[in-house]
């Protein structure tokens, strides 16, 4: 697996924010948001290849029994699967941090999915053929229903606008039944006083609509910073 980074830090977004966790960081991404904010991961991927072994002897040099493999996409590697057995032999508690795109037997105890809205899709001019590839690979109904019926799931949507509520609305008509009280809006943004300024009419449309609100808090903790 190409891996960007390890660390251990506290977890900043969904049901287990505030939790200490070791974070395995893969590169490389099958989309390309305009916002992304790991582009390192993404539009210019970097990393090293790594065996599951030395994945795991990484891991096990942290006292930490939460895991969260992210990326990028995680779920595009193969080896994936035979990381998540590991973790789960070692009885770790394993969250994967996926757009919901591609699927992959993995073992995990929380599927943490942002399926992407139309307000990721770069412009011709930031993305090139990025354009049309990623608006027609951002959304894939039957994988992201097969997900949230297989495993622990949250659905977290980036929220720009409050005119993305009616996309949210119309993806989550398509998905079948899904709990409101997991599906997650997050604000869009890198920086404090961006997140707090759509914080303010995304929290209470939240409450009104039945959705958990779920605050970028790691960058409160941290700032838009590289391993945390």
């Amino acid at each position: 697996m190409l891996i960007n980074e390890i660390y251990e830090s506290r977890q900043g977004e969904g049901f287990l924010t505030g939790t200490q966790s070791v974070f395995v960081r893969t590169a490389g991404c099958n989309l390309r948001c305009s916002f992304c904010d790991t582009p390192y991961t993404s539009w210019e991927p970097e990393g090293k290849p790594m065996t599951v072994a030395e994945i795991m002897d990484v891991i096990n040099s942290f006292a930490v029994d939460h895991v969260v493999i992210t990326g990028g996409e995680p779920m595009l590697p193969k080896e994936i699967v035979e990381l998540t057995q590991e973790l789960r032999d070692s009885q770790r508690h394993i969250t994967i941090e996926t757009a919901g795109t591609n699927l992959q037997p993995v073992v995990c105890d929380l599927m943490s999915i942002s399926p992407k809205l139309s307000n990721s899709t770069p412009s011709k001019d930031q993305g090139g053929g990025w354009h049309v590839r990623h608006e027609a690979t951002r959304f894939r109904r039957e994988i992201l229903r097969e997900l949230t019926q297989r495993y622990g799931y949250q659905l977290k949507f980036v929220v720009a606008a409050q005119q993305d509520l009616i996309e949210i609305e119309d993806m989550l008509s398509t998905l079948g039944n899904i709990s409101r009280k997991r599906v997650m809006l997050m604000p869009e943004g890198i920086e404090t006083q961006v997140l707090a300024s759509r914080a303010e009419w995304l929290e209470p449309l939240c409450v009104a609509k039945g959705f958990t609100f779920c605050p970028r808090k790691h960058i409160e903790w941290y700032g838009n910073k590289r391993g945390t």
